[in-house]
């Protein structure tokens, strides 16, 4: 039990920070990995995406049985694909089931994405939102929109339909604030409906490391002291302003007249948490941000790291005055966070793209289409 106190992950946990797994594989739901994970390391829940399926499927074997299955009863790919996610994510939120029941629903979600070719089709998300969330059919499932300018209105709609809604590919403050404005209005339409709203859950995905790894590139041009005084510094700072306006929203008057109707804040969630530049700490993006209310997703690689020598303190208001800083000082250099954070997004959407369709290819092949 002493071991299980030191544990520095069950130490975020006892924070108020969920940790949630930043992958998914069929094996760690049959060998029992994931149970010893949610037991061991009080794991919170699971986050998937298409590159996460793409590697999980379009390497090893362990999805080929399955595969022949479905492609000899004529299912199409896309067919082939959803039902192999589908199979996981639905696993995954039943090994989840308890956590949510003993949290009340505050936590243990598993996350399911839209497909990324819908990042800029409102109406498309929307539908394949209600599809995905209806055949998921787990109170405990999350549906993933990207925070692109068309998933905005989907995110509202989705919300008042009462779908639980992960928000991803978020990288700036600015954004944020719409992210949260169109998770409030869709409350309040469910409200207007005669709906209720205690079920609803969403959390805001916070990408950090991709941040850094931009603005870390183009200060490296500069080679200047000031410039290389702000290397991995953007980053930290972002989801320390951001975590500012959590703080902001859920004490505005709007909020508390949802959270009376039994309203669940929108949770903060840092994503892209491994650290991609080998001279930085491998568990940064977790070690600063500890923060009630939050949730950390990370990479199996991550967990492991902040299992040995994670440090677990609550950090998130710490050096504030530098976060403001380090906003400045990137604009003085010529570097602007919003436009940073609109390159972003459509790598983002890219990066999500491009390991997708690869595995519909693969797919094709296994299934000898």
């Amino acid at each position: 039990m002493n071991e299980r106190v030191q544990n520095p992950l069950r130490q975020v946990h006892q924070l108020g920070q969920s940790i949630w797994l930043d992958d998914i594989r069929r094996s760690w739901l049959r060998d029992g990995h994931l149970a010893r994970l949610i037991a061991d390391d009080a794991l919170g829940g699971v986050t998937s995406n298409p590159a996460i399926f793409a590697k999980a499927i379009g390497e090893g074997a362990e999805y080929n049985d399955a595969i022949t299955s479905l492609a000899r009863a004529g299912r199409s790919t896309n067919d082939i694909y959803e039902t192999l996610a589908l199979e996981d994510v639905q696993a995954a939120a039943d090994l989840f089931r308890s956590t949510y029941d003993s949290t009340g629903g505050a936590d243990g979600f598993v996350s399911l994405e839209v497909s990324p070719h819908l990042a800029d089709d409102t109406k498309g998300t929307i539908e394949e939102g209600l599809r995905l969330w209806q055949a998921f059919n787990r109170p405990n499932a999350m549906i993933k929109v990207p925070a692109t300018e068309a998933g905005l209105p989907a995110i509202t709609a989705l919300i008042a339909a009462g779908v639980n809604i992960n928000v991803t590919l978020l990288f700036s403050v600015d954004r944020y604030r719409a992210v949260v404005d169109a998770y409030l209005t869709g409350l309040e339409q469910r409200v207007q409906a005669g709906r209720p709203i205690d079920k609803v859950a969403s959390v805001a995905s916070f990408f950090l490391s991709r941040i850094d790894t931009l603005i870390d590139a183009r200060l490296d041009k500069m080679n200047t002291a000031e410039a290389k005084a702000s290397r991995g510094r953007a980053a930290i700072a972002s989801a320390r302003l951001a975590y500012q306006y959590y703080k902001q929203w859920s004490n505005s008057d709007r909020w508390r007249a949802l959270a009376d109707k039994g309203a669940r804040p929108q949770r903060l969630l840092w994503a892209s948490t491994s650290s991609k530049d080998p001279a930085y700490k491998d568990t940064m993006y977790v070690d600063a941000l500890v923060a009630p209310n939050t949730v950390n997703t990370l990479p199996p690689a991550t967990i492991d790291a902040f299992r040995d020598h994670g440090d677990a303190a609550v950090r998130i208001e710490d050096d504030l005055a530098e976060a403001n800083e380090t906003v400045q000082i990137l604009r003085k250099l010529g570097i602007e966070l919003k436009t940073v954070s609109e390159q972003l997004e459509r790598d983002g959407v890219k990066k999500f793209k491009e390991p997708f369709d690869a595995l519909f290819v693969t797919l094709e092949k296994r299934a000898g289409k």
